[in-house]
């Protein structure tokens, strides 16, 4: 949420509190305040710590990282998709990557903590024949013994 709806909408809860139930109602719109921030704070807090568990950097399928970004995002929603903190690529633009065991790696371009670009970068080695290899291999019927 913006942050200025947020402060709107605390602040037209204290004053509807206030103007309805007198000082008991900005107690109670200022309750209603805290426990939402607490709230946000609290998934804030779940999301870092599952992202500090892995190693930086590394994720299970750049593939599927790839295709589940959007334009916009918010790094508070990329890091649940990547389950771990992006390495550092480079700072004008603000650049991160992460690299999954194949070795294909996700960068993803960020301005003012928003997704602006990313791009798939697939390694050298990585060629059209060992796509088609492996893709054969994945989708042979398995037979029978």
């Amino acid at each position: 949420m913006n942050t200025w709806i947020g402060s709107a909408l605390a602040l037209a809860a204290l004053i509807s509190g206030g103007l309805l139930y007198g000082w008991k109602g900005v107690i109670l719109a200022l309750t209603i305040v805290v426990f939402w921030l607490l709230l946000q704070f609290a998934k804030l807090m779940r999301i870092m710590r599952m992202a500090s568990d892995a190693p930086v950097g590394h994720i299970e399928s750049a593939v599927m990282l790839n295709a589940k970004l959007q334009a916009g995002m918010k790094l508070i929603d990329l890091l649940p998709l990547t389950r771990s903190l992006g390495r550092k690529l480079s700072d004008a633009p603000e650049t991160y990557g992460w690299i999954d065991p194949g070795g294909i790696q996700v960068e993803v371009v960020m301005a003012g903590g928003k997704v602006q670009s990313w791009s798939l970068v697939r390694p050298e080695s990585f060629s059209d024949a060992e796509t088609e290899a492996n893709t054969e291999t994945m989708t042979r019927p398995v037979e029978s013994a």
